[in-house]
């Protein structure tokens, strides 16, 4: 096995053997309430509030196996059901609902971890949605806001207009992007962090597509790139709560 798989291996047990609390926060306006997960290891030294993507909730692989390397590496999270998904339906809420729920998920983390440093953001329309609500008003106490995969542009049509209101966030932000994204040309991020500034950076992860998944002609397996995923993660956290 190589050393990469025993560490993975390693983490998602530790994890587990910490156990993820189930819980029910209010979703955004009238939607009602949604289920949450949250995972805090006991080294805990920051937490991140984790939005899902669009085809899929909480519980799929991906944010599962990232939360549960991030626990490994010291950072606790929040994963959260946007309505749509509680109410096992394939189309995404209202933007104005699914920002609100957005919120909601960070006071129910400054509840619940608030004495840990906080951030927010999540996979593809997970992180797009936290910056748009970031845009609107700061997320109270989030010290920056982390974008795994932000989907810039739908598939074959390159745009920046999806980018425009992160003019209007105040924090810093972490994009961590694959240059095989077809909802993220990678020239068209580039353009979009640079006009950014210091409040940006950029990660590029090596041959990944939106899903983070790799070919095998790139010499790495989907196992290394959620651990260097992980890895990116926690050291510009660390970096932000200094």
């Amino acid at each position: 096995m190589a050393t990469g798989e025993r560490h993975s291996e390693r983490a998602g047990a530790q994890a587990r053997s910490m156990g993820t609390e189930e819980l029910v926060i209010p979703a955004g306006g009238s939607a009602g309430e949604v289920a949450a997960l949250s995972l805090r290891p006991q080294s805990a030294v920051a937490a991140l509030v984790l939005a899902h993507g669009a085809g899929a909730g909480m519980r799929h692989a991906f944010m599962t196996a990232i939360a549960e390397r991030l626990a490994a590496r010291g950072i606790a999270t929040l994963r959260y059901q946007f309505p749509y998904i509680e109410k096992a339906s394939s189309r995404p809420d209202p933007a104005p609902v699914l920002m609100a729920t957005v919120c909601s998920a960070v006071e129910a983390a400054t509840r619940t971890l608030g004495d840990l440093p906080l951030f927010a953001g999540g996979k593809s329309m997970g992180g797009r949605m936290t910056s748009g609500a970031s845009a609107l008003r700061p997320l109270p106490g989030v010290r920056g806001l982390v974008f795994y995969g932000f989907p810039l542009h739908p598939a074959g049509r390159p745009s920046t207009v999806r980018a425009e209101h992160l003019t209007r966030v105040a924090r810093p932000m972490l994009f961590l992007q694959g240059p095989r994204d077809t909802l993220a040309d990678p020239d068209l991020v580039a353009q979009v962090c640079g006009s950014l500034g210091e409040r940006a950076t950029l990660h590029v992860v090596e041959g990944a597509d939106h899903g983070f998944h790799v070919l095998k002609r790139y010499g790495r397996t989907d196992e290394d790139v959620l651990d260097e995923l992980a890895d990116v993660t926690a050291g510009w956290m660390g970096r932000q709560s200094a």
